[in-house]
């Protein structure tokens, strides 16, 4: 599983800025919520149609996927099938990678942070997309 320590600061979501500084500055000590790969890659496709993803990870197995949110995501966090982890970075990620390496070893970026259409991924839009992406999967393999 995926665990995170990034670098503090302002995070940008779908519904604006969360923190005191402006949005664009770097990522701030975000929670991770990880979930399989088949349904986070679903998820993805749905929140890029609807301008909403954050930077995303993956696992070098490829198991899992990582979406960062904002700080506190983890405590009100209970969607059957994922996690959230709290992270505690303080500025940890920075001094040990570059900025455009992902801030937990061991994996890459499915949609890095300059790619992303926010800093971090509303959790409020990423648990109905990954309800919405559980249904798709529950109908495809219905179908087979």
């Amino acid at each position: 599983m995926l665990e995170a320590g990034v670098d503090k600061g302002a995070v940008e979501t779908a519904s604006g800025p969360v923190g005191a500084s402006a949005a664009g500055a770097p990522p701030g000590d975000l929670d991770l919520v990880t979930v399989p790969a088949r349904q986070g890659l679903e998820a993805v496709d749905i929140l890029r149609l609807r301008d909403g993803v954050g930077p995303v990870l993956h696992d070098g197995d490829c198991d899992t996927l990582g979406f960062l949110v904002p700080p506190g995501t983890a405590d009100g966090w209970d969607l059957p099938g994922s996690a959230c982890t709290q992270t505690y970075g303080g500025g940890r990620a920075s001094s040990r990678r570059g900025a455009d390496e992902p801030p937990v070893a061991g994996t890459g970026w499915l949609v890095p942070p300059d790619g992303a259409f926010v800093a971090a991924t509303d959790p409020v839009v990423l648990r109905a997309a990954l309800g919405e992406a559980a249904r798709t999967i529950e109908a495809v393999d219905r179908c087979r």
